[in-house]
Parts: structure tokens; sequence; C-alpha cells
């Protein structure tokens, strides 16, 4: 059974982020509206395939120019906020 979920990140040029996940937390699928195409484009075609905990870890606190966040780091807070939504329900 896959699971999607919609994330609207903050700081960052992107606007929309869905993700989707199978029953094993494995990244099905990743869209994001908004951002720098090319970039996400890559980064879509790196995360698939991996768990989310692990794309979280890996992508958490890479920032962009001089901003604090950026679609990475978004991504993982994105991943971070649900699989802790779904550990505590």
């Amino acid at each position: 059974m896959q699971e999607k979920f919609t994330y609207l990140p903050k700081g960052t040029c992107s606007r929309e982020m869905r993700i989707t996940l199978d029953e094993n937390q494995t990244i099905v699928d990743f869209e994001v509206v908004g951002g720098c195409p090319g970039n996400l484009a890559g980064i879509r075609k790196l995360i698939i395939g991996m768990n989310a905990k692990d794309v979280s870890e890996k992508l958490s606190g890479v920032t962009c120019g001089f901003k604090p966040t950026s679609c990475p780091d978004q991504l993982a807070q994105a991943l971070k906020s649900h699989l802790e939504n779904k550990e505590n329900n």
C-alpha cells in the first residue's frame, strides 16, 4: 500500500512537495511545484527507491545561498515530520 502526502515548504522557491512512500517507508515518487526544475529532477532521481529516514538524515541542514534552508532541507523536514507523526499515531 502506498501513502501520498503533501508538504508546503517554508523559505524556498518551491511551493509544494508531493511525496509517495510505500509500506516500508521507501520513496516511490517525489513531485515539486515551483523551485529549480533541473535540481529537483536530479534530487527526484537520486531519492526514489531510498528509505525516507535515510534521505531525511542526509539532506537535513542543506542551505541555499544565504538562506537558512533549501529544497533538500525542506524535503528532509517533510519526511522527518511525516515519520514522527506516523510513529506517534
